[in-house]
């Protein structure tokens, strides 16, 4: 299949149980939850995002070959000793990331991670699994690596999710202008529920991308 990217940049994960982690991002473009013109976003299923995911900027790519070269070429050579990790984001990555891109970056050594609203279905070759779920969105993939919530979600609580089968349970304060005061809920509410753990976005408090 043919490949649409917003952008692709090395930085460090900023989020969640890989945060501080050097990493190639690879940014889909095109959502299933918003259109993301601001026009819709009222209307959207998911009207929070705080992310650019129009346009093929990085180009489109015919095959995955192109594209696992594309990501291959952003890894520092001077890191031979550091497996190389590529987190697939969006937008929604899963609306295009498949078998096949996995598996080319597999043969060139990568480890690679997903972030996901978690209503396609997962390809194999996967190897990091993140959902962050969506009120209002079906929920298929329920098993992974780790569920971040972006807290609060009104018609998404913690505790409709806290008996899926992930290794790790994240809270993440919305952003915007109420954000002060999320994080200090969602600290709270980790402390009353140890089963989830503060996930802060790191690469904005740092000024990374």
């Amino acid at each position: 299949m043919a490949y649409s990217v917003k952008e692709l940049f090395y930085s460090l994960q900023g989020e969640g149980a890989q945060a501080g982690r050097p990493a190639v991002f690879c940014r889909f473009a095109g959502c299933n939850l918003w259109s993301g013109r601001e026009a819709d976003r009222a209307q959207a299923t998911c009207s929070f995002c705080d992310t650019d995911f129009v346009g093929a900027d990085a180009g489109q790519f015919a095959t995955a070959a192109p594209l696992a070269a594309a990501i291959a070429g952003l890894w520092p050579t001077a890191a031979p000793t550091a497996r190389p990790y590529v987190v697939f984001t969006g937008g929604e990555p899963l609306l295009q990331l498949d078998e096949a891109l996995c598996a080319a970056l597999h043969r060139l050594g990568w480890e690679n991670a997903v972030e996901t609203n978690g209503t396609q279905s997962r390809p194999a070759g996967i190897d990091w699994l993140c959902v962050s779920p969506k009120a209002g969105a079906s929920l298929q993939l329920d098993a992974g690596d780790e569920l971040k919530l972006v807290y609060p979600q009104a018609g998404a609580p913690p505790e409709r999710f806290a008996g899926l089968a992930f290794r790790h349970f994240f809270l993440q304060p919305m952003d915007g202008p109420d954000q002060a005061a999320n994080i200090q809920a969602a600290a709270a509410y980790c402390l009353a529920n140890p089963q989830w753990r503060l996930s802060l976005q790191m690469h904005k408090v740092v000024g990374l991308r």
